[in-house]
């Protein structure tokens, strides 16, 4: 029988979630007991349920993973957690940890990720939290989380249990009396079965063998050696038939190969050569722990998610899941384009605009008013899960280009004629110094929200823009009546076009800052994004004086 241990502790500073987790640097997380007090706090904040429950363990495969789950697995054996469903090797992607807490009924699930972030000693880990609808926790218990953080002063732990998971298989444990039961899973199967019930299977195989016309539909599926690794060689391999020469970088690594796991033009620039030079219909990348996606097109012709969404979203009948499930609302982040507006407006559903983070999209899911949402840091999804789903966007594309037999730029091109185009992009400007930027955020909200500035005209490159609206972007939950305040700063201009600015909540030292520029135009559909949008992309560095406040002279990222 093993015995529980009362370990006392003291509180860290900044133990707050962010987005979507505590996120920081490993060696903040090698500190003395620094990952056994927030593993407690989440235990402790579900403190009324979490004797006798069952929780999900999993993460994305990078530094400190398997060391972090077995301290998981010691400390929720000395709070009387009656089973973990675990990983095999630690491994589950975001989406397919939401996927088995929703259909096993769990409590909920620690997911040990930091996303798209770097991983290795030198760099980024993270812990967060799921609910039992298989979503981000919520606010409110973020919170909660949070302020246990700040008082805890001792800890559970089991400290001579000792499971291996690198073999699927069930281990028990007597605990004081307790049985407590670790079941290490398939990291793969319940989330590969899923996506067979979502997606018509034959029918995407058909398109990527040329059974259907006659030529294969060549594809590049790039893991960026993230966790979605094993899932890529089950789904598109063993499933779909296609070659090991479509897949790339399928094996998680620590530290992702060296490489930035973050699907966007910068960071995924080889798989954009890859498919520019190369002989591929379709190419698409993920990040470290599978909720994101880059989709691009033969000769790396590239989909904005913002576009990715609203094409989707006007495709959805060539998705057998929401043949029998029925396509209710749309939503989008803030900052993500209206190019999803249109089509919610065209097909009669409703639309619902949100603050960044997926935690926001789950009460209108859960309510039966959202099919379809994504944001424009390439997240994308829908009520199967409580997360984004960066193998379901890639499989819900194969599924409409399987179906309209048309390529990813045509059936681009064929949107824009239809309903006009949202120009979009994102400036990134990563690990800047925090007080300048938390400076330059009060100034500017100060001066967008003093009168005189609404109706105030602002010119650059022969393009006058005179604001309609600005604000700091709050929003009330429609379901529950909940508000998050101060989600952005937002410049709307009369003619529909944006400028958002924002500290991102997914960084693990210091600030990054996102300038969002998005401008609609009704038929001039085919031109270069930063070319259009030159003039107010200038208008936004005159007024936020971004460049003073960073000290940059460019962003590390252009999206």
């Amino acid at each position: 029988m093993s015995g529980v241990v009362i370990v006392n502790t003291t509180p860290y500073e900044g133990q707050k979630p962010g987005t979507s987790g505590l996120r920081k640097k490993v060696k903040v997380f090698l500190q003395e007991n620094y990952t056994e007090n927030f593993i407690q706090s989440i235990l402790d904040a579900n403190k009324d349920a979490i004797v006798g429950s069952t929780l999900v363990v999993g993460g994305d495969g990078r530094y400190l993973l398997k060391e972090v789950v077995d301290k998981i697995i010691k400390i929720s054996a000395g709070n009387g957690v009656a089973k973990l469903l675990v990983g095999q090797n630690g491994i589950l992607s975001t989406p397919a940890v939401s996927c088995i807490i929703r259909k096993y009924k769990t409590l909920g699930g620690i997911v040990l990720t930091a996303s798209h972030n770097p991983g290795g000693i030198d760099n980024d880990f993270g812990i967060k939290f799921n609910c039992s609808n298989g979503g981000p926790a919520p606010d409110a218990t973020t919170n909660d989380i949070y302020k246990l953080t700040t008082t805890i002063k001792q800890y559970k732990i089991a400290n001579n249990i000792t499971c291996p998971i690198d073999k699927i298989g069930v281990h028990t444990f007597n605990v004081e009396d307790r049985q407590f039961t670790v079941e290490v899973i398939d990291s793969v199967q319940d989330y590969v079965d899923y996506m067979k019930e979502i997606f018509d299977f034959p029918k995407i195989k058909s398109l990527l063998q040329g059974s259907a016309q006659g030529k294969p539909f060549n594809v590049l599926i790039d893991s960026m050696n993230g966790v979605t690794g094993p899932y890529v060689k089950r789904v598109f391999v063993d499933e779909l038939g296609a070659s090991e020469k479509n897949v790339r970088r399928v094996v998680p690594l620590e530290d992702f190969g060296g490489a930035h796991p973050d699907p966007n033009l910068t960071y995924a620039a080889d798989l954009v050569e890859a498919v520019k030079n190369g002989d591929y219909d379709f190419g698409a990348a993920f990040d470290g722990d599978g909720d994101r996606n880059m989709i691009i097109g033969r000769g790396a012709f590239f989909v904005t998610p913002s576009d990715s969404l609203a094409v989707l979203a006007n495709h959805l009948d060539c998705i057998p899941y929401f043949k029998s499930t029925g396509v209710r609302g749309f939503a989008r982040s803030m900052p993500t384009a209206a190019a999803v507006d249109r089509v919610a407006a065209a097909v009669g559903k409703e639309i619902f605009e949100v603050p960044t983070g997926w935690k926001y999209f789950g009460n209108l899911m859960d309510a039966g008013r959202l099919s379809l949402c994504g944001e424009e840091s390439f997240g994308t999804g829908s009520d199967h899960v409580r997360e984004k789903d960066g193998m379901w966007a890639a499989l819900a594309w194969l599924s409409v280009i399987a179906n309209t037999a048309q390529s990813v730029e045509q059936i681009l091109m064929d949107h824009w004629a239809k309903f006009g185009r949202n120009y979009f992009t994102r400036y990134d400007y990563e690990e800047c110094a925090s007080d300048p930027c938390n400076e330059m955020m009060q100034v500017l909200e100060r001066r967008i929200t003093e009168a005189g500035f609404v109706g105030s005209s602002h010119s650059a490159a022969g393009k006058t823009y005179v604001v309609k609206l600005a604000d700091n972007f709050s929003y009330m939950d429609p379901i529950d009546q909940s508000v998050s305040m101060k989600q952005g700063l937002r410049i709307i201009f009369e003619d529909g076009s944006r400028i958002v600015l924002r500290l991102s909540g997914t960084g693990s030292s210091g600030a990054t800052v996102r300038l969002y520029i998005d401008s609609y135009e009704a038929t001039d559909v085919q031109g270069d994004a930063q070319v259009m949008l030159r003039p107010l992309i200038e208008v936004a560095l005159q007024i936020s004086q971004l460049q003073k406040y960073t000290g940059r002279d460019a962003p590390t990222v252009i999206t």
